[in-house]
């Protein structure tokens, strides 16, 4: 009978001492309710090493909730100022960087008459762009790269009268590698051998065409994508200039830019 008597007794002392705790509390924060945010001492937390929060719960904080909710998200104010009637919760947030670095923030939410949430205030200021979503950077898109007619001479790259590249026609292929392995890679190289009128035109359109399969094969040999280039032999046609000298040795040095190999980009048509 006795110790029923003394649990009666406890019960109203423990709850007349807890409402004694937060009218202090309460009375000490409410003198400085400006809206202002004054931040406590950190050196008063209850919790001055800070508490790791979910920033998927920080995210979901918004003006008009209740201290219920703002419990379930962030978990008890790190500071002895009540819980119940105050207009100020604050907070010390532990968070770290990717590098394993730790650092902390504070944090405050401001409460309006009605015990709801209508503010919420970040020490550091910067800290508050922790709760930003970052984006991953797009994926740059690559631009067409537009490819000029390359037009070489076919005597800087054959013999008379062959389809054997030279050594000098190596070396003139060799400095246009780079530029032509960037092309492939979206869009067709067409790759045309031309000769002079000298000649039957049906051994001169095997021989243009023979030219330009040379120059296909180096390229490919040396990383240009093959299936990316298309050759083709013209044989005399498309002539650059026009020449009407008698002697062969002059009509030969003058018919030289119609004896040429010209690498072109074209639109690739997908499949």
């Amino acid at each position: 009978m006795h110790k029923f008597n003394a649990h009666r007794w406890l019960l109203p002392a423990l709850i007349a001492a807890s409402v004694s705790l937060f009218g202090c509390s309460t009375a000490a924060t409410r003198g400085d309710n400006s809206g202002a945010p004054v931040f406590p001492d950190p050196a008063r937390s209850t919790m001055p090493e800070g508490a790791f929060v979910n920033v998927e719960n920080l995210r979901k904080l918004a003006p008009g909730m209740t201290k219920h909710q703002l419990f379930d998200l962030l978990g008890a104010p790190h500071f002895s100022e009540g819980v119940f009637d105050v207009p100020k919760w604050n907070y010390i947030l532990a968070f770290r960087t990717e590098d394993g670095q730790s650092f902390k923030c504070q944090f405050q939410v401001q409460f309006d008459e009605h015990h709801l949430a209508k503010a919420y205030y970040w020490k550091p200021e910067s800290c508050k762009s922790l709760l930003e979503i970052r984006q991953p950077a797009p994926t740059p898109t690559p631009q067409p790269q537009t490819m000029e007619t390359i037009s070489l001479s076919s005597d800087a790259l054959f013999g008379f009268d062959s389809a054997t590249l030279t050594a000098e026609g190596k070396r003139n292929l060799d400095g246009l590698l780079e530029r032509v392995q960037a092309a492939s890679h979206i869009q067709n190289i067409m790759i045309t051998g031309y000769t002079d009128r000298i000649g039957s035109e049906g051994y001169n359109q095997a021989l243009s065409r023979r030219r330009a399969e040379a120059v296909r094969d180096y390229l490919a040999a040396h990383g240009v994508a093959a299936a990316a280039m298309i050759v083709e032999g013209r044989g005399p046609a498309d002539p650059v200039v026009q020449c009407n000298d008698k002697a062969r040795d002059r009509l030969i040095a003058c018919l030289a830019p119609n004896r040429r190999v010209e690498l072109k980009g074209s639109a690739r048509t997908s499949s």
